[in-house]
C-alpha cells in the first residue's frame, strides 16, 4: 500500500463520487443515496491505511506524493500527512459516513445535490488536511466554500440567504490577507512548499504582519471571539448534515490552520502577540458560554458552545509561550497543543452528535425552540439516553472525549498561570450549567404538550448514527493513548521549532 497513491485517493473519490451522484439525477433518488454511501464507505476504507500504515515514530511527512503543477511559479501538486494532520482526515471521513446516513429520509428535495455537495466538500477539506503546497492549500481552502454556500443557500432555513452571504463574507475576508501572506512568503524561499516556509528565517516586524494576516483567517474559521458572529447565524439556517460537518470538521481546519502555519512559520511574532490569543480564548470560554446559557433555540445553544469549546484548542496552543522556562517546559508545552489536538477531534464527535440529536427531534416536532418541548423522556427514552450522554460528555464528564482535551489544556495552563487556569477551568461549571438546563427543560420533567405525547423514538437509521458517535465519544474518552501516539513526534517537532526562539 505504501506505493499507493492513497492521499490521491482519498481526495478525488469522494469528489469523483460526488459528480456521478449529481449525475443520477434527483428521479432515482434511492439510486442517488446508496450512490453517495457507496462513496462515502469507500473512501472511509481509503483513509483507513493511513492509520494501519502510520510510522509514529517519525515527525516526519509520509505517504507523500509530488508531482509539477504550475512550473513557472513553481507550484506543486504535493501532498503529505504528519501526526497532526491524519487523525483529522479519519475523522472527516467518518463524519461525511455520518452524515450521508442522516439525510437518508429527512432530504426530500433535490437528495442528489445534497448528497453530492456532501461528498466533494469531503475530498476537498482532506485536500486541505493533506496540502504540502501552499496554493494548492489555498485553492482547496476556497473551494470549501462552495459546497457549503449551497448547502445552507439551498437546503437552509427561512433565513438561509443572509446566513450564507454572512458566512462568505467572514471567511472570503479572511482568506484574501492570508493569500498576500503566502505570495510573500514565496518571494522570501522561492517556492510555494510549506516546508520551505518552516526554514525560511523572517524578521519580526514581517513575521507580526504575517501573522496577523493568517490570524485573519484561522481565527474566522475557528471562529475565535470576536469574529465569531457568522457561526450562530450559519448553524441555525443550516440543514442538520450542514450544521454536523461544520462544527465538526470546518471550525477543526483553522485550530489546523494555525498549528501548521502561524505557529511554525512566524514562532517569534507567535510568542510576541500570544497574549491577544489567549486573550480571545479565555474570552470565548467564559462570555460565549454565558452567552449561550442564554439562548432559547437549540442549536444556537450548542453553536456558542462550539465556540466555548474551541477556546479550549486556541488557548493550549499559544498557552505554551507561557509556560516557564524549567525543566518542565518542554513537556508542558507538548501537553498543551495535544491536549488542544484531542480537544479537536473530541468536539469534532460531541458537536456532530449534539446536532444530530437536535435534528432528531427538528425532523419531528420541526421546532428548535426549547420552550416547545419537555418531558421527551417519557416518550423517546433510547434517545434520551443518547441526549443525555451526549450532553455529559458535551460538559467534560470525565470518561468520555470531552474531558481529556480540556483536562490536558487546563492542566498545562497551571504550569503557565494559575488564573488561565482558573479561568479556563469555568467551562466546566459553565458548560454543564448550560448543558443541563437545555437537557432538563427538553428531556425531563412531564410531557410538555400533545405534540411532544405523539413523538416516537429513534429509528434503525437513527439509532446506527448516534450509536456510532457514542462509540467514538466513549473510546477516545476511556483510552486516547492511541491517538496521542500518533500526534507525540509531530508535536513535540512543532514545539522544538518554535522553541529554537522563544520557549
Amino acid at each position: 500500500m505504501a506505493d499507493w497513491p492513497i492521499l490521491s485517493l482519498t481526495i478525488w473519490l469522494p469528489i469523483f463520487g460526488g459528480l456521478l451522484v449529481l449525475g443520477s439525477g434527483d428521479r432515482a433518488a434511492n439510486v442517488s443515496r446508496w450512490l453517495a454511501l457507496a462513496f462515502a464507505v469507500l473512501t472511509f476504507l481509503a483513509t483507513i491505511p493511513l492509520w494501519t500504515g502510520f510510522d509514529s515514530s517519525t515527525a516526519a511527512m509520509q505517504f507523500q506524493e509530488k508531482a509539477s503543477w504550475i512550473p513557472a511559479w513553481d507550484i506543486h501538486y504535493h501532498l503529505g500527512v504528519d501526526g497532526i494532520s491524519m487523525p483529522l482526515i479519519l475523522l472527516t471521513s467518518f463524519i461525511t459516513i455520518l452524515v450521508i446516513i442522516a439525510g437518508w429520509e429527512v432530504i426530500q428535495k433535490r437528495p442528489s445535490q445534497y448528497m453530492a455537495a456532501f461528498l466533494i466538500m469531503e475530498g476537498v477539506m482532506i485536500g486541505v488536511f493533506s496540502a504540502l503546497d501552499a496554493m494548492l492549500f489555498y485553492v482547496f481552502w476556497e473551494a470549501m466554500l462552495i459546497p457549503m454556500f449551497l448547502i445552507i443557500g439551498i437546503w437552509g432555513g427561512p433565513n438561509r440567504v443572509y446566513a450564507t452571504i454572512k458566512f462568505f463574507l467572514y471567511t472570503f475576508f479572511g482568506s484574501v490577507f492570508m493569500l498576500v501572506a503566502l505570495i510573500y512568503l514565496y518571494t522570501q524561499a522561492g517556492s510555494f512548499g510549506v516546508l520551505d516556509f518552516h526554514a525560511v528565517k523572517l524578521p519580526l516586524n514581517a513575521q507580526i504582519l504575517i501573522f496577523i494576516a493568517f490570524l485573519l483567517a484561522f481565527a474566522v474559521k475557528v471562529p475565535m471571539w470576536p469574529v465569531h458572529t457568522w457561526l450562530p447565524d450559519a448553524h441555525v439556517e443550516a440543514p442538520t448534515g450542514g450544521s454536523v460537518i461544520l462544527a465538526a470538521i470546518m471550525l477543526k481546519i483553522g485550530g489546523y490552520g494555525f498549528l501548521r502555519f502561524s505557529l511554525p512559520i512566524a514562532p517569534d511574532a507567535s510568542h510576541e502577540l500570544d497574549w491577544l490569543i489567549i486573550l480571545m480564548s479565555l474570552i470565548a470560554v467564559v462570555y460565549i458560554g454565558f452567552v449561550a446559557l442564554v439562548q432559547a433555540d437549540m442549536k444556537k445553544l450548542i453553536a456558542y458552545s462550539s465556540i466555548a469549546h474551541m477556546g479550549f484548542v486556541t488557548l493550549g496552543l499559544f498557552i505554551v509561550f507561557r509556560i516557564a522556562a524549567n525543566a518542565d517546559a518542554h513537556s508542558g508545552a507538548v501537553l498543551g497543543s495535544e491536549g488542544a489536538m484531542v480537544q479537536m477531534v473530541s468536539h469534532g464527535f460531541i458537536s456532530a452528535a449534539m446536532f444530530l440529536c437536535v435534528g432528531v427531534l427538528y425532523d419531528r416536532m420541526h421546532s428548535r425552540q426549547i420552550a416547545d418541548y419537555g418531558g421527551v423522556v417519557n416518550v423517546m427514552p433510547v434517545f434520551a439516553a443518547f441526549m443525555v450522554f451526549f450532553a455529559m460528555a458535551n460538559a467534560g464528564l470525565p470518561g468520555t472525549s470531552g474531558f481529556v482535551g480540556e483536562f490536558m489544556v487546563v492542566l498545562a495552563s497551571f504550569r503557565a498561570d494559575f488564573w488561565y487556569a482558573f479561568l479556563a477551568a469555568t467551562t466546566l461549571i459553565i458548560g454543564a450549567a448550560y448543558t443541563l438546563w437545555m437537557v432538563k427543560r427538553v428531556i425531563f420533567g412531564d410531557i410538555g404538550n400533545e405534540r411532544v405525547a405523539k413523538l416516537t423514538d429513534l429509528n434503525g437509521r437513527e439509532f446506527l448514527v448516534l450509536g456510532l458517535l457514542a462509540a467514538a465519544v466513549l473510546i477516545l474518552g476511556l483510552w486516547p493513548a492511541p491517538l496521542i501516539e500518533v500526534m507525540d513526534q509531530s508535536i513535540t517537532h512543532l514545539v522544538q521549532q518554535i522553541s529554537v526562539s522563544k520557549l
